[in-house]
């Protein structure tokens, strides 16, 4: 099986869903250190000489458009659809479950916070603040390939640097969401907790019922 059972998977999802809720507590109360902590956050990876780095802002912007919740959707489409013309039926069917299930939490969540973005944000960045639609979805897109493509390619060494590379886009998406003034640091931490502690919940339902799913017809995988 691609994703196999584990016993301390539970224990993931306690610690980052209890990290999150607490987060998301802090900020509905609107906690005065927290607040600090974001803006001078924010202040590092918004300075000056950030911005006049011509390049580097090509970079954060380019990150900030390919990560935007409805092409993580396409992208997601995009995989499933290749892993069903070779065979993998119920990894596509996951990979559609895991994104979607995630982009309606965060939004279900959005709603409930209503955190309102820093002032300085584009006009085309509505709506709440936290948690980070674009980190939330981006997290589980690289997941997905971590769990379900990556582990179909052949040579080790290429496995292990695209698996560099995609946390490194993790990483700089993040920062590129504080430095356009879309987020305040804590929205895309916060996302990226959320994301991980639904992976859990994604891989447990897989674990359960893929096999159960092989044994109809129409679902049979070439594997689970």
């Amino acid at each position: 099986m691609f994703i196999e059972r584990d016993d301390h998977r539970w224990w993931r999802f306690a610690l980052s869903g209890g990290f999150f809720i607490a987060l998301m507590l802090l900020i509905m109360f609107n906690s005065s250190v927290l607040t600090m902590i974001d803006a001078v956050l924010q202040s590092l990876f918004t300075s000056q000489r950030l911005e006049g780095i011509g390049w580097f802002h090509a970079l954060m912007s380019l990150l900030s458009f390919l990560a935007k919740p409805v092409l993580d959707l396409v992208w997601v489409f995009i995989i499933a659809g290749v892993l069903w013309l070779k065979g993998y039926r119920i990894p596509a069917l996951w990979s559609l479950g895991t994104i979607f299930g995630g982009d309606v939490l965060g939004t279900i969540i959005k709603h409930i916070v209503k955190r309102v973005r820093p002032a300085q944000h584009l006009a085309a960045d509505d709506g709440y603040s936290f948690p980070s639609g674009h980190t939330l979805g981006f997290f589980l897109v690289v997941a997905i390939l971590f769990l379900i493509v990556i582990p179909l390619i052949q040579k080790a060494s290429i496995r292990t640097i695209l698996q560099i590379l995609l946390i490194f886009a993790v990483f700089f998406l993040a920062v590129s969401r504080v430095y356009l003034y879309a987020h305040w640091p804590f929205d895309t931490i916060g996302a990226m907790l959320l994301a991980y502690a639904w992976l859990q919940v994604a891989e447990w339902l897989y674990v359960a019922w893929a096999p159960r799913l092989q044994r109809i017809p129409f679902f049979r995988s070439v594997e689970i």
